[in-house]
């Protein structure tokens, strides 16, 4: 796949090394629903502060604001430290979520 996208791009590697692309981090967790999961090494979103630096999705905070458009329309965006991402909530508005708790959202 073509990445247009590269704010929000993310990736899935297994543990054979095989990598999944993805246009952003909310098709990542879409595909999880039909995807074994035991399987995946690495989790990776890129750092919406420096665009293309793939960060540890598992590890990110994610910041959903409507005026911030991501590729598939989820309004999604990972950063690296909560520091950045709470200085671009005061910015932008939206609200922050862990990679848990951005799961059990996009799950419903």
């Amino acid at each position: 796949m073509t990445i247009v996208d590269k704010i929000h791009a993310a990736e899935i590697v297994t543990k054979k090394g095989k990598v999944y692309k993805f246009d952003a981090t909310e098709c990542m967790v879409n595909f999880l629903k039909e995807f074994d999961t035991s399987e995946i090494a690495l989790f990776l979103s890129n750092n919406y502060t420096e665009p293309e630096a793939l960060i540890d999705a598992t590890k990110a905070t994610f910041l959903i604001s409507e005026n911030i458009p991501s590729p598939m329309g989820a309004f999604l965006s990972a950063f690296k430290n909560k520091v950045d991402a709470e200085k671009t909530q005061a910015e932008k508005g939206g609200k922050l979520y862990t990679w848990e708790e951005l799961l059990a959202h996009l799950k419903d």
